[in-house]
C-alpha cells in the first residue's frame, strides 16, 4: 500500500520531481510509524472506505527535498500494517515536535494534512526514528527547508493575487489615464491670497 506514494525506481529510491532539488536522505534504517485516525471520528475523510483508526509500520529510507519529505520501505510492504511509500509535501506538514523520551530513543513526531484521494485522513500522525544514526540534525534541516517551503509558497500567492493597476482621475474626474497637458501650469485663483 502507498499513501500519497511516491514514484520509485528499480533501487527503490524516490524519482524527482521537475525541478525538485534533494536536500538529505537517510538510506537505511529509518523507521515510520503512522497513525490514521478514523475517518468519522472528528478528521474529514479523504480516503473511501476507512474502519477506524489504523497504525501502520514499517522500514526503509528517508529523503528530504526543497519540496517534500519521502519514505520508501527497503521491501515491498506486507501485510496490512504496513505501507510502501509516503509522500508528504513540506507545505502539508502542519506541526513539527522533536520528542525525547526517558526510556526510548529520540524520535520526530509530524502532523500531516490529509491531501484528496492520498490514503490519509485529517489528524493523521507520522512519527520518524532512525535505528543507527541521531535524528536532530536531519529534525533541524527539516524544519528550516519547511519554513522556506512555506515562505516560497506565500510569496508565489501574493505575486498572483497583485495589485490592481492603477489610475488617476482625469480632469472631469473620470476613473481614466489623461496626459501630462491636461494638468493646468498655474496656480487656482487665490490661491497665492490664502497663504
Amino acid at each position: 500500500m502507498s499513501l500519497n506514494g511516491a514514484s520509485i525506481n528499480a533501487s527503490r529510491q524516490p524519482n524527482p520531481l521537475p525541478h525538485e532539488l534533494a536536500i538529505r536522505s537517510v538510506d537505511t534504517g529509518v523507521e515510520v510509524v503512522l497513525q490514521i485516525p478514523d475517518a468519522t471520528s472528528g478528521g474529514s475523510s479523504t480516503s473511501s472506505g476507512s474502519s477506524g483508526p489504523r497504525k501502520l509500520k514499517n522500514i526503509g529510507g528517508i529523503w528530504l527535498t526543497d519540496q517534500r519529505l519521502i519514505f520508501v520501505s527497503a521491501q515491498p510492504s506486507q501485510g496490512s500494517q504496513s505501507f510502501d511509500s509516503l509522500t508528504v509535501p513540506l507545505t502539508a506538514i502542519i506541526s513539527t515536535q522533536f520528542e525525547q523520551p526517558r526510556f526510548a530513543g529520540n524520535y520526530l513526531a509530524i502532523e500531516i494534512k490529509a491531501s484528496p484521494g492520498g490514503g490519509l485522513v485529517d489528524g493523521t500522525r507520522a512519527e520518524i526514528r532512525f535505528k543507527d544514526k541521531g535524528i536532530f540534525e536531519f529534525t533541524s534541516v527539516l524544519e528550516k527547508t519547511r519554513e522556506r517551503a512555506i515562505y516560497m509558497k506565500r510569496q508565489s500567492a501574493d505575486e498572483e493575487e497583485g495589485l490592481p493597476a492603477y489610475t488617476t482621475p482625469g480632469p472631469s474626474g473620470a476613473s481614466t489615464p489623461y496626459a501630462a497637458g491636461d494638468v493646468p501650469d498655474e496656480n487656482p485663483p487665490g490661491y497665492e491670497e490664502s497663504l
